[in-house]
């Protein structure tokens, strides 16, 4: 059975007598804590284990006390059924809410604010972008061609922005925000201007360098980092787009790890409200146990990194300090089940695009990982590995100048993530 997040499913047989309960669902923050923004995911079988069997074209609707409450329906496997039904709410501690639910034509779902986005937009002719929802990297080591819109595949919520460079660096960036809302589809035009410079929506903050930067990936072989670029194959597939979710692969084929040629998928999901976004990583064509490291740069960092326990679940790095290009506080972390942590560490410092590995002249990239601060997490052949990214800019809010509030930030989620919304059926 596919890995949940914010799920317990507890079957309750009975439960309800009256015929209105029959039309209804009851979910429990089973925490002392208000947790708004929860998102929640619902497999359609799990609901048909009350509700029967959904006519092909219907989908369930969430009211609570006569309001809507904000839901999508995914279809996961592009099979053309939807599969699962997500949910956004806002719950007080302790609460226990029932909604009513109503099946109605999926043609007619109702629309709700959109607050997650994703986008590939790949350049034409008349030097505009359009919007794919499939498309392969172009390959080269001594340059490439600028296709996509900021150079990247760009994601986002309500709260940051992110995006993976379309091409061999395959480094992860990040978008501050000063207020909410979506940018993501202006970025690259004229309408927007350069995403360089402060704006009244945010900027571009970071500087990558040759590092992971915001969360990029590598293997971990023999004390050396081998970065997730380069393959033979690096296609984007969008999955699903929607106001409280949005997901999609990075797929990629041929990414040669010390002489093994692996493969890898990274599923990015995102959901609204907060400062992180989860990436579950597949890699397969290995036997045993290998590691899979996730970094931070560390070009302008001067203060210690930290490393510590996030609840009793999670293990995690964070750095925050005067280090975004608008010379303001930033910070970043990496957070992973603690049974799977192997390792923490931290790259030379070395510039190796100085010294000759100039695998990208046109934009100062070397292949060789370095400036990077790192976490490193136990994986099985074609099993995924999940971590979360998470990202606050001190300009958008004044608390995320002092690391006591972010860690306080992360250990929160880590116990929300730790007692997921109880789902009664």
């Amino acid at each position: 059975m596919k890995k949940l997040i914010y799920l317990s499913l507890v079957l309750v047989a009975g439960l309800f007598s009256c015929s209105k309960s029959n039309n209804q669902l009851t979910m429990k923050n089973g925490l002392n804590v208000d947790r708004p923004d929860e998102t929640i995911l619902i497999e359609r079988v799990d609901l048909e284990q009350k509700f029967g069997k959904f006519e092909a074209g219907m989908a369930p609707v969430l009211m609570h006390k006569g309001q809507l409450v904000p839901t999508q329906v995914d279809d996961m496997d592009a099979d053309g059924a939807w599969d699962e039904l997500v949910v956004n709410f806002d719950f007080l501690a302790n609460e226990i809410i029932l909604l009513d639910v109503e099946i109605v034509s999926a043609a007619d779902y109702p629309d709700f604010e959109k607050r997650t986005n994703v986008r590939l937009g790949i350049v034409q002719d008349d030097h505009s972008f359009k919007e794919v929802d499939q498309y392969f990297a172009p390959q080269g080591l001594d340059g490439f061609p600028t296709i996509a819109q900021g150079e990247s595949v760009n994601w986002e919520n309500d709260k940051m922005g992110f995006r993976n460079y379309f091409d061999c660096r395959n480094v992860k960036d990040l978008f501050g925000k000063l207020q909410p809302g979506l940018i993501i589809d202006k970025i690259h035009t004229p309408e927007m201007g350069s995403y360089h410079d402060l704006a009244d929506w945010g900027m571009d903050v970071l500087h990558c360098g040759s590092s992971l930067g915001s969360g990029g990936l590598a293997l971990l072989e023999n004390d050396s980092l081998f970065r997730l670029g380069s393959t033979e194959v690096y296609e984007y597939q969008k999955i699903v787009e929607g106001p409280i979710r949005s997901v999609f692969d990075l797929k990629y084929k041929g990414w040669d790890v010390n002489g093994e040629q692996l493969d890898a998928v990274e599923r990015i999901s995102i959901y609204p409200g907060k400062y992180w976004f989860q990436s579950d990583v597949t890699v397969t064509g290995f036997t045993g146990q290998k590691q899979l490291a996730t970094g931070i740069v560390t070009s302008l960092l001067k203060n210690e990194p930290y490393s510590f326990d996030a609840g009793d679940k999670f293990s995690a790095i964070a750095t925050l300090d005067v280090q975004s290009l608008n010379k303001d506080e930033l910070g970043m972390a990496v957070m992973v089940p603690k049974a799977e942590m192997t390792k923490i560490d931290r790259t030379t410092d070395i510039n190796f695009f100085a010294e000759g590995y100039q695998t990208v002249p046109a934009k100062n990239f070397s292949h060789v990982i370095s400036e990077t601060y790192y976490l490193a997490q136990k994986i099985k052949n074609n099993q995924p590995a999940r971590h979360y990214f998470f990202a606050v800019w001190g300009l958008e809010n004044p608390k995320w100048k002092e690391m006591d509030h972010f860690q306080s930030y992360i250990n929160e989620e880590a116990e929300k993530l730790s007692h997921p919304i109880d789902i009664i059926i």
